[in-house]
């Protein structure tokens, strides 16, 4: 990152922290995913509590755990999963603009639920853009570095005015996670693939990342026609639940390969995608077929 002085010092980046923004859609063709936040809505409203123009670029937090010092005076806001934020070991709000004097500590902790925390400041992070995005993106590796421990973030500038308050949604998923499918474009593939997919109480694997959850449970049967069959390579898109041959379904998220050779069963509704992006290990999936 830079080694300009004014900005965030990273004293400790936690788990995983990534600079995310809206993404870099419509570059499938070079083979590049759409990457982005996971929970957009959360990125969202970091970005409006702060005053930040849309596509500002923040930080998502896989597990929390960041703490950073103020280089320059700092209004930021965490939002998405709900976890502990102190400034200067004082406790401080999420999913509320939060004042970070000159030099002072912000630390924010784990989730209490959910799995993915958002960093917004005011004047969002000025690193280099990538085909049009700042994101990083861990499988193509575009994008900044995943943020490390001695990182000076900068920041860029701001108007000094922060908007009327408004709704503040937290991103806590519910005890069981429902996502809305539509069949397809592969779902000929399965001998009766709604019901392959709706009967199962899925549970969320530990293998899950920014390119996709697997979902333990039993794997969707194949039609006997198709069993010795060979799918060409074809296009994925984000929320492509995709069935190997004798495994359960991969749930594509934002930094997925654009190619795949595995049966796409059936397609979440983008709308849902965020409440998966929120469960963490050992969760509970159901599916629910549209049409």
């Amino acid at each position: 990152m830079s080694t300009a002085r004014a900005g965030l010092e990273v004293l400790a980046a936690g788990p995983q922290a990534l600079v995310t923004d809206r993404g870099r859609a419509g570059n499938a063709h070079l083979g590049v995913p759409p990457s982005g936040a996971l929970d957009r809505p959360a990125y969202e409203l970091g970005n409006r509590l702060v005053g930040n123009a849309d596509g500002a670029a923040g930080l998502e937090l896989l597990g929390g755990r960041l703490r950073v010092r103020a280089r320059g005076d700092r209004v930021v806001a965490v939002t998405g999963a709900p976890a502990p934020v102190r400034v200067d070991d004082r406790p401080a709000g999420s999913h509320i603009a939060v004042h970070v004097p000159d030099g002072a500590v912000l630390d924010v902790g784990a989730p209490v639920a959910g799995l993915r925390v958002y960093l917004a400041v005011a004047g969002g992070f000025e690193v280099a853009p990538e085909l049009g995005s700042r994101s990083t993106d861990l499988l193509s590796g575009l994008g900044p570095a995943t943020v490390a421990d001695g990182d000076l973030l900068p920041v860029g500038g701001w108007s000094g005015e922060l908007p009327a308050a408004g709704p503040v949604p937290v991103s806590v998923p519910p005890e069981t996670v429902r996502l809305r499918v539509r069949l397809g474009p592969r779902d000929d593939w399965f001998a009766d693939p709604r019901e392959a997919l709706i009967r199962p109480v899925w549970t969320v694997s530990q293998d899950g990342n920014r390119i996709g959850v697997r979902l333990d449970g039993p794997p969707p049967v194949r039609h006997p026609d198709t069993r010795d069959r060979e799918l060409p390579s074809e296009g994925m898109v984000t929320g492509a639940v995709q069935a190997p041959p004798d495994g359960p379904p991969v749930v594509f998220l934002a930094d997925h390969p654009t190619t795949g050779g595995y049966p796409v069963i059936a397609v979440v509704e983008p709308g849902d995608l965020p409440l998966l992006a929120q469960a963490a290990p050992g969760a509970l999936v159901r599916f629910t077929v549209l049409g």
